[in-house]
């Protein structure tokens, strides 16, 4: 059963402007069935995850352009860079919009060739895994934003309902049923991560301590960045910390929310916070058995949070519209978890895990006058009932009513 993506009408508007289009994403998110779906009759398929058409590719760009012509999809681009000059050279003696569509799993090798051979000539879109509203299948079409809209929904969901998403996670194979044991789907991912994608493309000799790293960045979502204790806890050194932590970043494992300072705020806190793009990935990696055991857990608030920033990012992301998100906290340790600033205004967002709206979710957000910046409407997403006012700019939502 296909599921529709919010970015088809995108891709295929993107595809009618550029010569070439780049969809990129974690592995398993589903970018090659997206495309294939999109793909016009007349269009070939190649992947280059088969070694004979690899080797092809990277051996011979010119003799696999006249064997494979446009409009082409090629697959895990990634693996051939140096056929991205060529592919430039066919587009410009073409001159035909949409003839190539290219799909990546990585960033560190993918996006120097591209920048340097495609320039002005790619669409580079992102696909990351389900929102809830496609898990769902309900209509979602704007980027989050705390406004009013929000303050007349009621797509209520309990924390049950919920927490059996946020465990199971977004990649399409688990919402959709075609794999039924989370377990084993997400140990078959990280091995076949480390192995493809970590060992062969970006050269990280220690497997093991690989996937140490990445479960000790796991147990530190939604908390602030500490490259020393996660080195320590690791046992590697910060500098190879730094060095896998962009690893993590540039191949769709983690997002990184920088805080939000000016010269004005020189109290604030700059590390950054670390996220993870699947919540279901994260709760695996730190342990957690079943959906009841991660809701009553110790680390049931921070996934929590790491969902909302998903559904938050995916809204935007599925538009193609560019998000500008913080977080803010200063040495007092105040904190609001997330701010998007748009139009030069910050729009405050708080997330908890309570269902009973309480006055005291409102404390949070006095923190914001020093700024001396445009407030806009804020919002605390929980599992209220329906939308509720805390304030004349505050309102607590439900996480279901974040779908619009």
């Amino acid at each position: 059963m296909y599921y529709t993506r919010t970015l088809e009408s995108h891709i295929l508007k993107a595809s009618k402007q550029f010569p070439a289009l780049l969809l990129t994403g974690p592995r398993q998110i589903g970018k090659t069935t997206l495309l294939k779906h999109l793909c016009e009759d007349e269009r070939t398929y190649v992947s280059l995850d088969d070694l004979s058409i690899r080797d092809l590719a990277n051996n011979d760009p010119v003799l696999f352009l006249q064997r494979f012509k446009p409009p082409l999809l090629i697959d895990e681009i990634q693996y051939a860079p140096d056929l991205l000059p060529y592919i430039k050279i066919e587009a410009d003696r073409t001159r035909k919009n949409g003839a190539f569509w290219l799909t990546g799993s990585q960033q560190f090798h993918l996006m120097k060739g591209i920048t340097e051979s495609l320039a002005g000539r790619v669409a580079i879109i992102n696909l990351f895994g389900f929102s809830r509203a496609e898990k769902y299948r309900k209509a979602s079409s704007r980027p989050f934003l705390p406004e009013k809209s929000y303050q007349n929904q009621n797509k209520t969901i309990d924390i049950d309902t919920l927490f059996k998403d946020i465990w199971l996670g977004f990649f399409p194979a688990l919402c959709a049923g075609t794999v039924t044991d989370s377990n084993l789907f997400y140990s078959s991912y990280i091995q076949t991560y480390i192995e493809r994608d970590i060992r062969d493309l970006s050269q990280v000799g220690d497997s093991r301590a690989f996937l140490r790293f990445i479960r000790v960045c796991a147990g530190r979502t939604a908390q602030l960045l500490n490259m020393s204790d996660i080195a320590r806890d690791t046992d590697i050194s910060v500098t190879t910390a730094k060095k896998w932590l962009g690893v993590l970043e540039s191949s769709f494992q983690v997002f990184i929310v920088p805080s939000y300072h000016s010269n004005l705020t020189k109290r604030l806190v700059k590390a950054p916070k670390l996220y993870f793009f699947d919540t279901g990935l994260c709760a695996h990696l730190t342990g957690w058995t079943s959906p009841e055991t991660l809701m009553s857990g110790s680390m049931s608030g921070a996934i929590f949070e790491n969902y909302v920033l998903l559904e938050i990012l995916k809204s935007w992301y599925y538009q193609l519209k560019t998000l500008n998100i913080y977080y803010y906290r200063d040495k007092d340790k105040k904190e609001i978890d997330f701010l998007i600033e748009q139009n030069n205004m910050l729009y405050p967002i708080e997330v908890k895990l309570g269902a009973t709206p309480k006055q005291e979710w409102l404390r949070q957000f006095s923190v914001l006058k020093k700024l001396k910046k445009k407030i806009g409407p804020g919002v605390v997403i929980s599992f209220a009932g329906n939308p509720l006012p805390l304030s004349e700019s505050v309102w607590a939502i439900n996480a279901g009513d974040m779908i619009i």
